[in-house]
């Protein structure tokens, strides 16, 4: 139920939208657009992949909430095409495929209603509107065509027994904290995730988090891990990616060794949050992972 969130008002004067069951703000640093501009769309390069990729570019956006993330992302590419002009005006425009995955379009649709408040929806309230209710629209604006479809269950369960198609050329990753939503954060769920990329697709993901568990969950699950851009009142960031040459600054042996020195360094194995010293067998699976073998 939209009743379940409430508008509040950043120390910037940017306006967000705070879940009252999980005791959470969206996006609480520098607002919604700005975090998402900062977090995804400019750390992942969307806006200059889009104008490198002959297919249409994949965004997997896990975690829709109230939708900033995704519509930033639509808004900035669209606007870096039209300013760009790298195209011929006789050629097709560049296709943007977001998969968006949640349990619930209330938030979106919270969103939607206060749509003048948080400003980023301006524009696309028909689009969202569409999105909600069918779970799927396909609109244009200028040099850009757009397919967005939502994927609304259980997300863990829907990785682990089916395939997802098309796969991810950027991954989007904005559950709730570990604290609020462990199931999301468990190397069981990374594992997943990294099944469901294509190998031959150059795929990155983004997230909030600095959080040496998550990182050794994602490391677990089989992707390279780096150390992201500062977001809003966070410092650092992470960056995953299924290639090393992804990571502008990849984790060295230096963090390999804090994360054995750490009291919270275990990650996830059940969805229950936890915090624990880095296991014998974790360490030794870190230890002989790629991304820090070539340093040994």
């Amino acid at each position: 139920m939209i009743d379940r969130y409430k508008l509040v008002q950043l120390r910037n004067g940017t306006h967000s939208v705070h879940s009252l069951a999980e005791a959470e703000t969206f996006h609480p640093g520098i607002g919604p657009a700005a975090e998402a501009e900062a977090l995804h769309v400019r750390q992942l390069r969307l806006a200059e992949r889009i104008g490198q990729t002959p297919e249409p570019l994949v965004i997997w956006d896990i975690g829709l909430g109230a939708a900033a993330n995704a519509l930033t992302a639509i808004d900035i590419i669209q606007k870096n095409l039209a300013v760009s002009n790298v195209q011929p005006q006789s050629a097709p425009p560049k296709k943007l495929r977001i998969v968006s995955f949640d349990q619930t379009t209330e938030a979106a649709a919270f969103a939607l209603q206060h749509a003048a408040e948080l400003a980023y929806p301006i524009g696309y309230e028909t689009e969202l509107a569409a999105l909600i209710q069918n779970h799927s629209t396909v609109f244009s604006r200028e040099g850009l065509q757009i397919e967005w479809t939502l994927e609304l269950g259980d997300f863990p369960s829907k990785i682990r027994n089916q395939k997802i198609a098309p796969a991810p050329h950027a991954i989007l990753f904005d559950p709730h904290s570990p604290k609020k939503n462990p199931a999301m954060w468990t190397v069981q769920l990374f594992t997943d995730l990294f099944r469901q990329l294509d190998p031959a697709r150059p795929c990155s993901l983004a997230n909030f988090t600095r959080s040496t568990l998550a990182r050794t969950a994602m490391l677990l699950g089989g992707f390279f891990v780096g150390v992201g851009h500062a977001s809003g009142l966070k410092e650092e960031t992470t960056v995953a990616a299924n290639r090393m040459e992804l990571l502008a600054e990849p984790l060295e042996q230096l963090w390999l060794e804090r994360a054995k020195r750490s009291g919270s360094a275990e990650p996830l194995r059940e969805p229950v949050y936890q915090q624990a010293p880095v296991s014998a067998e974790t360490w030794e699976r870190l230890r002989q992972h790629p991304q820090f073998r070539s340093e040994q």
